[in-house]
């Protein structure tokens, strides 16, 4: 190798940066001791920045596109030097490469609860997820603010930060968006538009912005969600004989789960009230009395000979009891075996019973029917000393 080789190789005349990851933010050219030669190419890709920086200040900045060093195109470098009347030696200067495309499918998400007030539950503990992108916007202020002197500064080093950044704004932006609690599902849109825009004016100094912000999922409390589903119910049922159908079916459902035929007696005698119930409804649709009204006569007939006695009414149902024993469900009973429980004490005043009919369960000397059967039942024994 010549003199003029080795001198050659002392200079940089082509400056360029072919990203191969997918996280690199800034990438610094590897100049090390070589000197930039006055008239290199610097080639700027789509997507991409090149900065110049002398001594520690920033100098200039390039957008895409292909460049031919000159110190007409670099003022600033130019007024740091002391270029006055042009310069066409070799100089050095460091070039970070800043990567402007969007850096899609960071994560965030809440690791304690953010607490807001609803009007209609009150003081609401709150947790979410979802996934954001970031841009920089202003390769300069990025380089002064975060990236520094780093020669390969990544995404990891700013997303700890960011997932910080936005937790602390989450609680304010579903504070002032006012939405309640059950249509949160419906506006998590437009509470993550708004987030992205108040994120990017608060991150315009240091350079980046944030283009997309989603909100995967909002979780609320488990006792929210029970009185969620409650008011679901509650929706269904309607009036007071629709919750009384409803606590039947359920009764029904539960029955059907116990061992020993309870659900087969319940299901006859809940079928027999249902069909006497329906009966009832289709015949007393005509006047006083329960039969249909008499059809008319033809003119010149005599008047049909008066019906026979009417038969006697069906038999009644006997009744059939719930108890509830223990947080477990027995029966049914009829009142003998109602009656024999009493007496054996595993009835008392206090213990929770049900029959179809009943709103809900109650205690057992609160039920005008139960109450007589509890009149000669003994008080349990006093604790001894």
């Amino acid at each position: 190798m010549g003199i003029f080789d080795r001198i050659r190789g002392e200079f940089i005349d082509i400056i360029e940066w072919t990203d191969d990851s997918r996280d690199t933010i800034v990438w610094r050219f590897p100049r090390y001791e070589n000197e930039i030669k006055m008239g290199a190419k610097l080639t700027v890709r789509e997507s991409q920045a090149a900065v110049f920086v002398n001594e520690g200040q920033v100098a200039d900045s390039f957008t895409p596109g292909m460049y031919t060093l000159k110190t007409q195109n670099m003022p600033i470098l130019s007024t740091l030097k002391g270029w006055k009347y042009g310069f066409d030696s070799p100089f050095k200067a460091e070039v970070y490469f800043v990567s402007t495309r969007q850096f899609t499918e960071l994560k965030w998400g809440t690791q304690n609860p953010v607490i807001v007030r609803d009007r209609e539950f009150g003081m609401v503990r709150l947790r979410a997820f979802g996934a954001f992108a970031m841009r920089v916007v202003d390769p300069p202020a990025l380089l002064r603010e975060l990236a520094g002197t780093d020669p390969q500064f990544r995404t990891e080093e700013v997303a700890e930060y960011l997932r910080q950044l936005i937790v602390g704004r989450l609680g304010t932006a579903l504070a002032t968006a006012g939405v309640p609690m059950l249509d949160l599902a419906t506006q998590q849109g437009t509470i993550g538009d708004a987030l992205a825009a108040a994120l990017t004016r608060e991150l315009a100094p240091v350079g980046l912005a944030i283009p997309t912000f989603v909100i995967e999922n909002i979780s609320l409390p488990p006792e929210v969600e029970a009185a969620i589903d409650r008011r679901s119910q509650m929706g269904i049922v309607g009036n007071l004989d629709q919750y009384t159908q409803f606590q039947t079916a359920q009764a029904i459902e539960a029955a059907a789960r116990n061992q020993g035929g309870a659900g087969e007696g319940l299901g006859i005698g809940l079928g027999m009230a249902l069909g006497q119930r329906a009966a009832g409804a289709t015949g007393g649709a005509g006047p006083a009395g329960g039969q249909p009204p008499a059809a008319p006569q033809p003119q010149g007939q005599p008047p049909a000979p008066p019906a026979g006695p009417p038969g006697p009414p069906p038999l009644p149902t006997a009744e059939q009891w719930f108890v509830g024993v223990n947080g477990q469900q027995l029966g049914p009973f009829d009142r003998a075996q109602l009656a024999a429980r009493v007496a054996g004490g595993e009835v008392r005043p206090d213990t929770l019973v049900w029959k179809a009919g009943m709103a809900q369960w109650a205690p057992a000397g609160q039920v005008a029917e139960v109450a007589p059967l509890l009149a000669n039942v003994p008080p349990p024994l006093p604790p001894r000393s």
